[in-house]
């Protein structure tokens, strides 16, 4: 399978972070950045090789960072070669060679700092988290490339783990805090077929959770942090994973392990696991998920809470979980095709996922709440997490290279193949081609998604091809219908599970047209989400939008709609790089307060016109109030 985007939506994204973010952020990680936080982490590798005098800076897991840099360049290969971005790459693949230990092993806060604790903390450490980002990395690059280099220094660096940790007797029955090197080691299988890798990744999988657990003797897990938002549920270590049945601790640490549980489950074709990762799917996308897609609504921790909790201003919704969510729901569907999972991976890219980052791929969110109130956030303890404007950079900078990499890798999660049948889950113009039974065919689509819900598909076939097109009919879509070579498909026989199959012998010119209508939608969320009663949020497509002061002036929170109020799409080219702007009748508070702060209820209220863009894109033009859930009279 080979897909090639080239709609008006996506592509521009990937192709200014091939040729704009990739090239800052490998400026920030060398600390080259004026203003922003400094990185050291490659500075930090050269340390660890003998090369270079100092001493360790930054977090724990700051060979991470590197990492998923690395991996992020070496996807964007694929899709725009670059010489020299590829002599960078092997640069740092050498350094990160000269730096690993004789015995296999690699990570520089723990050569560099304290090399005496090297095994020591499994709670906070990150060792296995940066190893298996390195994995990932050394995977990608080798797929993109076919050098064997990194490759082989991570193969040394997995063999060593698995002598020290497995479930033999003579190995540490242990797994790590923060869950990575579990996918890692599934992928690390896929392109070496060495077994040994998926092995140690399902140890790493049931070992955790079962009690006693050794967290509770580990250093590190009491040393940091001494409260109960980091006991063993933190760490999704509170029972088995096939016991686990709400989305717990912290919301990064749960997306990996369950991707980690998908991949298992799907290469041991074990359906306890799945039937695990669907109640956990169940109860955290209908409890604990944000309309945008976000996860983890508590700072401290970076965690889940309690179901319904999902405050806006204080919401922490980080980057880095949201493309988790992407990863999970990606293999969601390849155990089941089942469009609640497509709904979920369009509703976070779209929103979730993009708001993280900058128009212009150079400034990022760590924390995407849903209502921002700057001069709140700037005073308030409980709000130091949110940031108003988007940054240069972290000194915890896990979430840039995170979207980097995922928008270099977006084109694998828009199509999944299983034999005869080819399933389409996202919707962009694309050229994608897929070998079916010996025959190659091709599908060209052209559309404006996601501002318009039109989708044409060509058939190109050297020969007729039988085989089944399936297509994901988007829950917000009201009215769906589907044309095959200009005649009307009785949706009721082939829509199953959310995708309509076609199923037939598809010949050189044949045409399929998805027409999904748009309208502007009115959401409203469950009564238990406290935060939300009597407010509603404006939606059309997939898109999520917000008022913003810059166009709504201040005060956001006291606009509200009318019941009868319509609100119109236009898109708008000159704005925000070409959006579709929501424009319609709110109401606003016409009677001045004075130096009141409370009175008796006065009804006065004047007509407004409220604008709304996409959250996404929130921040791009000036600092000043946010909001997505706005009051109905």
């Amino acid at each position: 399978m080979q897909v090639r985007l080239s709609d008006q939506f996506w592509q521009p994204k990937v192709r200014q972070n091939a040729l704009a973010t990739i090239p800052y952020q490998w400026s920030a990680l060398n600390d080259e950045i004026e203003g922003a936080e400094p990185s050291h982490a490659v500075e930090n590798f050269r340390i660890a090789a003998g090369e270079q005098t100092g001493t360790f800076y930054g977090m724990v897991f700051q060979d991470s960072d590197v990492a998923k840099w690395i991996e992020a360049a070496a996807y964007s290969l694929r899709h725009f070669r670059n010489p020299q971005l590829e002599g960078v790459i092997d640069a740092v693949v050498d350094l990160i060679g000269r730096a690993q230990r004789p015995d296999g092993y690699l990570n520089t806060y723990f050569s560099v700092a304290e090399p005496e604790r090297r095994w020591t903390d499994f709670a906070f450490g990150h060792e296995l988290y940066c190893a298996g980002h390195l994995i990932e990395a050394a995977v990608a690059y080798y797929e993109s490339t076919r050098k064997r280099a990194f490759l082989d220094i991570m193969c040394r660096y997995a063999d060593y783990i698995d002598r020290v940790m497995g479930p033999s007797s003579d190995r540490r029955h242990l797994y790590c805090g923060h869950e990575e090197i579990e996918l890692a080691l599934a992928k690390l299988y896929r392109a070496t077929l060495e077994e040994r890798y998926l092995n140690l990744s399902r140890h790493f999988i049931e070992e955790r959770g079962t009690q006693p657990s050794f967290l509770k003797d580990d250093p590190g897990f009491g040393y940091q942090f001494k409260d109960r938002w980091f006991d063993l549920d933190y760490h999704q270590a509170h029972a088995p994973v096939r016991e686990q049945e709400t989305a717990e601790g912290h919301s990064v640490r749960a997306m990996y392990l369950y991707a980690a549980m998908a991949d298992l489950a799907i290469a041991y074709g074990d359906d306890t696991l799945t039937a695990a990762l669907r109640k956990l799917w169940d109860h955290m996308t209908s409890k604990r998920m944000y309309i945008t897609g976000g996860l983890g609504s508590q700072g401290h921790g970076e965690r889940f809470t309690l179901d319904y909790d999902l405050p806006n201003d204080t919401a922490y919704t980080e980057t880095c979980a949201s493309i988790g969510l992407v990863m999970l729901a990606s293999r969601m569907l390849r155990l089941e095709m089942d469009s609640r999972f497509g709904d979920v991976m369009e509703r976070v890219l779209y929103n979730g996922v993009l708001s993280g980052m900058s128009l212009d791929g150079t400034r990022y969110f760590y924390v995407n709440p849903l209502e921002v109130h700057p001069a709140v956030a700037q005073y308030r303890y409980d709000m130091q997490h949110v940031k108003t404007e988007r940054v240069a950079w972290f000194g915890c900078a896990c979430c840039p290279p995170n979207i980097a990499r995922l928008l270099a890798s977006l084109d694998t999660y828009f199509f999944t193949q299983e034999e005869a049948e080819i399933a389409m889950h996202l919707y962009g113009s694309n050229e994608s081609s897929f070998h079916v039974q010996g025959q190659k065919i091709i599908l060209r689509t052209d559309t404006r998604y996601p501002w318009d819900g039109t989708i044409q598909i060509r058939v190109q076939a050297d020969a007729p091809t039988g085989c089944t097109l399936a297509f994901r009919i988007p829950a917000w879509c009201r009215q769906p219908s589907i044309q095959v070579n200009g005649e009307f498909v009785a949706l009721d026989a082939i829509v199953a599970r959310g995708y309509a199959r076609l199923r037939r012998a598809w010949a050189d010119g044949d045409e399929i047209r998805l027409n999904f209508p748009m309208a502007v939608e009115r959401i409203e969320s469950n009564p238990k989400v406290h935060e939300n009663a009597g407010k509603v949020a404006l939606q059309y497509g997939p898109i999520v939008y917000c008022l913003e002061e810059v166009d709504n002036g201040a005060d956001l929170t006291d606009i509200c709609l009318a019941e009868e109020a319509e609100f119109t799409a236009e898109y708008r080219e000159d704005l925000l790089g070409g959006t579709v702007v929501l424009t319609g009748a709110g109401l606003r508070s016409e009677l001045s307060w004075g130096g009141e702060l409370y009175r008796p209820v006065a009804r006065g209220k004047s007509s407004v016109e409220i604008t709304a863009v996409p959250y996404a894109y929130w921040g791009n033009r000036a600092p000043g109030e946010m909001t997505v859930w706005i009051r109905e009279k």
